[in-house]
């Protein structure tokens, strides 16, 4: 499949594109190129990317064809694109809907404000809700929950027992398990005790996967490129 000429020379700022381990999402454990943009409108009380938050901070300027370039020395079949905010740059859109429609699994992390109805129906979704705790309840966006289907997933990050609530409320608000494959909790690295919060999960037979990062217990919590 050519890419179109209006994608092709596309310029993005991106912040790394590697290949490691996919340490989060129903996907853990699976080899994968990530692709993070640089650039998050939101500013989460316990971001653990800070190095990928400012969009005006130029890290490295490459085109459509460049990114699939890069992608393609990988010998992977399995890409996601992460941030940062993945969906904050205008066209990337175009580029993500392209390697859906070739022999890649494409996937997308996303920080639950930015509209996706844009994205193709291929493309695996992964959409963060913002507890409290975040500071970002407020940019929550509900009306995305239209653009979900079976295959994709919701992730909650767990700070608090507060949080932790939260969460119940929205999920029986919305009955988002009857909307995607898997909602996912995960506890704040270090801040949520792993065991508490399976307690609580257990307690109330929630109807989640509580997941932890797994390339934070592989690799040192900040390395970068993992």
């Amino acid at each position: 499949m050519n890419l179109a000429h209006n994608i092709k020379y596309r310029n993005f700022n991106v912040s790394e594109i590697f290949y490691s381990l996919q340490g989060e999402s129903t996907h853990i454990g699976k080899p994968c190129v990530f692709v993070r943009m640089q650039g998050c409108e939101l500013r989460c009380a316990w971001c653990d990317t800070p190095y990928a938050l400012e969009i005006s901070q130029k890290e490295i300027l490459m085109t459509s064809e460049k990114i699939i370039d890069k992608i393609n020395s990988y010998n992977c079949n399995y890409v996601l694109f992460t941030g940062g905010e993945p969906l904050l740059q205008t066209g990337i859109h175009d580029l993500i809907n392209y390697l859906a429609k070739t022999t890649y699994e494409v996937a997308v992390e996303t920080n639950g404000h930015q509209d996706i109805s844009a994205l193709d129906k291929p493309v695996i979704k992964v959409m963060d809700l913002k507890p409290p705790s975040s500071d970002m309840e407020r940019h929550n966006n509900f009306e995305n929950f239209k653009y979900l289907d079976s295959k994709d997933e919701i992730k909650i990050i767990i700070a608090d027992r507060n949080d932790y609530e939260w969460a119940k409320s929205i999920i029986s608000k919305y009955k988002l398990q009857k909307i995607v494959k898997s909602i996912i909790l995960s506890p704040v690295f270090v801040q949520m005790p792993p065991e508490t919060l399976a307690g609580w999960v257990l307690e109330d037979s929630l109807p989640v996967r509580m997941l932890l990062q797994m390339h934070k217990f592989i690799w040192h919590p900040n390395k970068r490129g993992v």
